[in-house]
């Protein structure tokens, strides 16, 4: 068996505290910097409160003046301008505000009765001449929302 060293645990002594350190001995951690004595309020008289020291100045930020000229910021989200053509155009709804692909119907428009009268000066009276109402080619576009069924744009052929 070895003598106690420096290192070894000396019998008898404890070597847990049996209390946790106290406030002070827990701030006294940065004891050797040295602060200085609070200073006098500016104003106040020695004395005033009966016991010859005046109570610690606390300084704080003052509170902030509401503005009566402050200007309210609103931020507004501009949606590029669609272009409707004869295909189906994904876009933001702006009735129901959902990503949607638009829905299509075709109408007779200025393109399609100017088919019909030119095919009736070629001689078409039999009924060809309403084959221009048939083909989607030659007909406006109308553009719906398939969530709401709101009329979102129009392609005119003409």
């Amino acid at each position: 068996m070895s003598a106690p060293g420096p290192y070894n645990v000396v019998p008898g002594a404890s070597v847990a505290p049996n209390a946790p350190p106290s406030y002070e001995e827990t701030m006294a951690v940065n004891s050797h910097f040295p602060t200085a004595p609070p200073g006098p309020v500016p104003g106040a008289v020695p004395g005033a409160d009966g016991k010859g020291m005046n109570p610690p100045a606390y300084y704080s930020q003052p509170l902030p003046v509401p503005n009566p000229n402050a200007i309210a910021v609103q931020t507004v989200y501009v949606q590029q301008p669609v272009t409707f053509f004869d295909r189906p155009v994904q876009m933001c709804c702006p009735s129901c505000n959902k990503m949607i692909v638009t829905k299509l119907s075709f109408n007779a428009g200025a393109l399609t009765w100017l088919s019909c009268g030119s095919l009736c000066l070629l001689g078409c009276i039999a009924g060809c001449c309403f084959i221009p109402f048939c083909v989607d080619a030659l007909q406006d576009v109308d553009h719906y929302c398939p969530n709401c069924k709101a009329l979102l744009g129009t392609y005119k052929r003409l």
